[in-house]
């Protein structure tokens, strides 16, 4: 008897552990690979004069910051972690004009990001686009 109370007691918080954990998305993180590739890159056509400054963080780490030329890039693997954030947040600068934006958001990207697990961004004179392929590309904002 000692044994069957034991083990429905087990039962119990287990099953109430993973309602908890499916509720808050994270579930996915202790069942799938969970590293993503993320890569930033310099679309401009003409910045020869000027590079691309790029600076990126999360809570957890800094990854420093680049100069990128023309079609340089800048990528990373981020790692989801069970007890962290796992956002990423990138300033821009381009001359005058500075942009910051999450370059990786785990409630946005680990759907959008797939089957590549691969989440670029090419910054352009006009936009910010995204792909999971690095061959169709969507604006997803502006400067």
């Amino acid at each position: 008897m000692k044994f069957i109370t034991s083990c429905f007691l087990i039962l119990c918080f287990v099953s109430t552990m993973m309602i908890a954990m499916s509720t808050t998305q994270r579930i996915e993180y202790l069942f799938s690979r969970n590293e993503y590739h993320v890569r930033v890159i310099n679309g401009f056509t003409d910045n020869s004069s000027m590079p691309l400054v790029i600076w990126c963080s999360s809570e957890e780490m800094d990854l420093g910051g680049r100069a990128l030329q023309e079609h340089d890039d800048f990528s990373w693997i981020m790692k989801l972690k069970f007890w962290s954030s796992n956002y990423m947040k990138c300033t821009m600068k381009w001359e005058n004009i500075r942009k910051s934006f999450d370059a990786f958001q785990p409630s946005r990207d680990t759907n959008r990001c797939a089957p590549y697990r691969l989440c670029s961004w090419m910054v352009t004179q006009d936009g910010f686009y995204f792909s999971n392929d690095e061959v169709n590309w969507t604006k997803d904002f502006l400067w």
